[in-house]
């Protein structure tokens, strides 16, 4: 049997519903408290045909389960959901009919991951991709609870050599470098190419190999004090602009 140390935590009633929408043969254990019966109650029976347990449990047992208070008081465990690589010379279906695809070089913080996943998927996105940087989050049981249920929505892919990628795209996706300065306003961008939108990590931003390797870039215009906004943030509004 898989042990749970092996297993991804999805907490909350939104990822929990998408784990199982999507692929429900990956959830190997399910947990729950008294006052998310109903809830349960669909996932306890697509368990049952499949002969995996689960359990209605005390709130103290499912914060030891789920490790982290923020559970919502739902917590499936699933196998690890695999992440194929990138073939950017022949995009997927995924990258090419949707508007927009948000790429991610670098962003470390899962919570910042989990949050874009989450906007992607409520703007219609159909894709995220993820950079080979050693800083870039990964799936985790963060991720995944920020996501509500975003990254479940979502065709996942990495790209090892994001420049390299970016370069391969073209001219089929055009590839925007989301910057702090110096880029043209998202309403500038062609409206009849999809748009592979690259956000860079919290810190440092993108890579001058990464801005280097897209063919525009793009920036929000900010009309206050403030300079900058959280990536994920950024992320939104940009997914929403160019989406639109």
């Amino acid at each position: 049997m898989t042990r749970a140390a092996d297993l991804d935590r999805h907490c909350g009633p939104a990822a929990v519903a998408a784990v199982f929408a999507r692929r429900p043969q990956d959830v190997m254990r399910f947990f729950y408290v008294a006052e998310r019966r109903r809830e349960a109650g669909p996932h306890c029976a697509a368990l049952a045909r499949l002969r995996r347990p689960y359990r209605e449990v005390q709130p103290a047992d499912l914060a030891r389960i789920a490790g982290t208070q923020h559970h919502g008081g739902i917590v499936a465990l699933a196998l690890p959901r695999a992440v194929p690589a990138l073939d950017p010379r022949n995009p997927p279906e995924a990258l090419r009919a949707a508007r927009v695809t948000p790429v991610l070089d670098g962003i470390g913080n899962p919570h910042n991951l989990g949050a874009i996943a989450r906007s992607a998927a409520f703007f219609g996105c159909r894709a995220l991709v993820l950079s080979g940087d050693p800083r870039q989050a990964g799936l985790s049981d963060a991720a995944f609870r920020t996501s509500e249920g975003g990254l479940e929505a979502l065709d996942l892919f990495v790209a090892a050599d994001l420049p390299i990628a970016l370069r391969a795209m073209s001219p089929g996706i055009l590839t925007a470098a989301a910057v702090p300065r110096g880029g043209v306003p998202p309403a500038a961008l062609p409206r009849d190419v999809p748009v592979a939108l690259v956000l860079g990590n919290e810190e440092d931003g993108l890579s001058p190999a990464t801005v280097a390797a897209c063919a525009l870039r793009v920036t929000l215009p900010a009309a206050g004090p403030v300079e900058s906004l959280n990536v994920s943030v950024a992320a939104a509004v940009l997914i929403h602009a160019l989406a639109g």
